[in-house]
């Protein structure tokens, strides 16, 4: 294929993500990881399964970075994940020393690439591959808006038992508990949300939408949301691989754009061949802005708290 995209990180998301670019037949793939063996075998099983699903793309795993060579996208999902009773800040040292690594490491050897970060804390770890890579803003975003909007999605689909092709969501802000869920911009077959349902039902949407990753946690006992997140991070891939000029929800590096500057922040934007080539601005009212604001401010003090680390 005339594409390439390397994942970081062979754990679920890495994996998942790898599977589904495959899949897609979006590109060649190529899967790193620093366990020996695991990003082999895991690419060896994906490879074997072609036949079956159809597709020729190649995969590769490796334990080095010379094959990601010309990479045109790298997502990069290495860190360690959240365990029940763990925040997602919780693991801001320890995350933020690989990231800075692993996007050394990359951007030496593609300095065309565009990475798509989804390691956890988001937003912070957004700020640490911006400044080690030094690559334009464009280049440089998170995978969190279109996984927490699919996560609105589903849940506004099951509470009004109708399929989530119909559903159309956007959440904003910071990826965590502070996160912005728009009802007013969310609609089930262009019919928005607040003429379908009550307040307190679409109140109690948001907050299991804030809640998904935690839930999930929770409920595993052992590991975090792979599916989902790997699901977001290849369709982030596929409108940038593809130059669909989609329009997603996205952490971007904001420099005034809805009052906030030197941030990434998760708001709407158009992803082309060029990355994010567009911040698309709407119009939010009072409450939403300060909510939007709210979240920005919880992401700044992620921000002073990286710049008081030596990673």
């Amino acid at each position: 294929m005339d594409k390439k995209v390397t994942v970081i990180g062979a754990g679920n998301v890495g994996a998942t993500a790898a599977q589904r670019l495959a899949e897609k037949e979006l590109c060649d793939v190529v899967l790193v990881d620093i366990v020996e063996g695991v990003p082999q075998g895991k690419s060896l099983d994906l490879a074997q399964a072609a036949p079956i699903e159809k597709h020729d793309a190649r995969l590769l795993g490796t334990n080095s970075y010379e094959a990601t060579e010309g990479s045109d996208i790298v997502i990069i999902t290495a860190g360690i994940p959240r365990k029940p009773g763990m925040s997602r800040d919780d693991l801001l040292s320890t995350n933020a020393g690989i990231v800075k690594k692993v996007t050394l490491e990359v951007a030496a050897r593609s300095p065309e690439a565009i990475l798509i970060v989804v390691s956890n804390p988001l937003d912070a770890m957004c700020h640490v591959a911006y400044e080690a890579s030094k690559f334009p803003k464009q280049r440089v975003m998170g995978m969190a808006g279109v996984l927490d909007s699919a996560r609105f999605r589903a849940f506004i689909s099951m509470e009004l038992n109708v399929s989530v092709e119909n559903t159309h969501a956007f959440v904003l802000g910071g990826h965590g508990d502070t996160m912005v869920p728009l009802p007013r911009f969310s609609t089930v077959a262009g019919i928005p949300l607040p003429e379908l349902l009550p307040p307190e039902k679409i109140e109690a949407l948001v907050q299991r939408t804030r809640n998904g990753g935690a839930e999930i946690v929770g409920l595993l006992k052992t590991g975090s949301a792979y599916y989902a997140p790997a699901s977001a991070a290849v369709e982030m891939a596929e409108a940038i691989l593809k130059d669909k000029k989609k329009i997603l929800p996205c952490a971007a590096y904001l420099e005034g754009e809805y009052g906030i500057r030197d941030l990434f922040i998760g708001v709407p934007v158009k992803l082309g061949r060029g990355g994010i080539e567009q911040v698309i601005e709407i119009r939010l009212t009072a409450e939403e802005s300060a909510a939007l604001k709210k979240s920005a401010a919880a992401v700044q003090e992620l921000k002073n708290a990286l710049a008081k680390l030596s990673y």
